[in-house]
């Protein structure tokens, strides 16, 4: 049986799989399983053991479990909630106003949290009725939430920079690093086209303009902001510095987090044992699915499909510049049914040895995957992120994809500034590494 068939076999297999509800994670083994089998291997048993244990017990991976408790520990508690209080009255003279609340807690809770959908919620819940109850327009309230909520994905400390880092070989720290600028350069797109549209419907924000806040009462409110802003700096700052390792730095996140909130009074054995909770089995099914993934890359090693795929796109002389189209085509489609991680995982196998074949960097393909993903989460009409913005708000899945739509070119915009002008995503790897 040659390569494509094979391939095809797979490719079906897994479709079927998915369509039928089976966990990601169990459909990764199962294609795994008939790969082996069709290539005539007997070791199945064996083979299932020796991938699970390699790709479980990776220093790197130690960090994921942390930094997932630790944004499970600012849901939980009344940190999460402070992230409003305390960037409101900052915002209030800006056009658009409170609308910048969702973009920049967004970004804010994204780099304590590195979940997309974690992000989405627990912004969403706080914001929308506030916005909503002083005159907002709903739609843009929803739409800058569902493009903000991205952020998650991309904005340092990043779960799925930690999965693409493990499966690449890629250093996570670098990653990191490297998604700072890329991040940044997204809260800036959002917020610029949030002041663009306030500026044109004026009539769509609220009637009366709020009572002008005093500087006193902005810098009161500076004390619920500044101890998250301080932990996020202190994680991130260790890790950009070289003091720390991602997984040290994570493991003094998580104990910031639990000293904040315990000086806040909101941490309870309640809280914390939820906290608890939520991180394991986050980290439970984010590994489950590292595992399946790395049992099929092995049964699709043993059939030659890499190499093929690779020579094949070789043969092809594709232009990185075409290979980047393909691929950006082929996450968005995937995005609109998996997660982000799911899809990550999900094709690094196969995908990797094309862009090696290209010539690209690594590094570099970390973050234009990453916010590939990012776009395809909110790809009207069945993005990921839009199913948690519809839980939210209650509104039709079609109306939340049109608020999210402009996000989602927004989103388009950065892919291709990174893409001409590399630079946004190496300069800071770069040069901060050669100290």
């Amino acid at each position: 049986m040659d390569t494509v068939m094979l391939s095809i076999i797979l490719a079906a297999s897994m479709i079927l799989m998915l369509a039928c509800g089976v966990w990601v994670a169990l459909a990764l083994v199962g294609v795994g399983v008939i790969g082996l089998a069709l290539s005539g291997n007997e070791q199945i048993g064996l083979l299932f053991a020796t991938s699970t244990w390699g790709s479980s017990t990776g220093w790197s991976l130690t960090a994921l479990p942390l930094f997932i408790w630790m944004g499970e520990v600012l849901f939980r508690t009344r940190l999460s909630e402070d992230l409003f209080k305390g960037l409101s009255p900052w915002l209030s003279g800006l056009p658009g106003k409170l609308l910048h609340v969702n973009v920049l807690s967004c970004g804010i809770f994204a780099a304590v949290s590195g979940s997309s959908a974690a992000t989405a919620a627990t912004i969403g819940r706080m914001t929308l009725p506030e916005l909503q109850a002083r005159g907002y327009s709903e739609r843009m309230a929803v739409g800058t939430l569902a493009g903000s909520g991205t952020l998650g994905l991309l904005i340092p400390p990043s779960i799925i920079l930690i999965v693409y880092g493990v499966a690449a070989e890629v250093s996570i720290g670098r990653l990191f690093i490297a998604g700072a600028l890329p991040g940044l350069l997204l809260v800036a797109l959002f917020m610029g086209y949030t002041m663009v549209w306030a500026s044109l419907n004026r009539d769509e924000l609220p009637k009366h303009s709020e009572e002008q806040i005093s500087l006193s009462a902005k810098l009161k409110a500076l004390r619920q902001l500044l101890p998250i802003v301080a932990l996020i700096g202190f994680v991130l700052g260790s890790i950009y510095g070289g003091l720390t390792t991602p997984t040290e730095a994570a493991a003094l996140g998580v104990v910031g987090a639990l000293a904040l909130a315990a000086v806040t009074g909101s941490l309870s054995g309640s809280s914390f044992r939820e906290s608890l909770l939520g991180a394991v089995k986050s980290s439970c099914m984010i590994g489950l699915i590292l595992v399946g993934a790395h049992f099929l890359t092995i049964a699709m090693g043993f059939l030659g499909i890499p190499k093929a795929l690779a020579e094949w796109i070789g043969q092809m002389t594709l232009s990185p510049m075409e290979l980047l189209i393909y691929l950006t085509v082929l996450f968005v489609v995937l995005g609109c049914f998996l997660d982000g991680i799911s899809v990550v995982v999900l094709t690094t196998a196969v995908v990797l040895p094309m862009v090696q074949q290209a010539g690209i960097d690594l590094l570099w393909f970390g973050i234009y995957i990453v916010l590939v993903v990012e776009m395809s989460q909110i790809t009207p009409p069945v993005g990921f992120n839009l199913f948690v913005i519809q839980s939210l708000t209650g509104k039709d899945i079609l109306y939340v994809a049109r608020a999210a739509l402009p996000f989602f070119l927004l989103i388009l915009v950065a892919i291709l500034l990174i893409t001409w002008f590399p630079e946004i995503v190496t300069y800071l790897p770069t040069t901060m590494t050669q100290r």
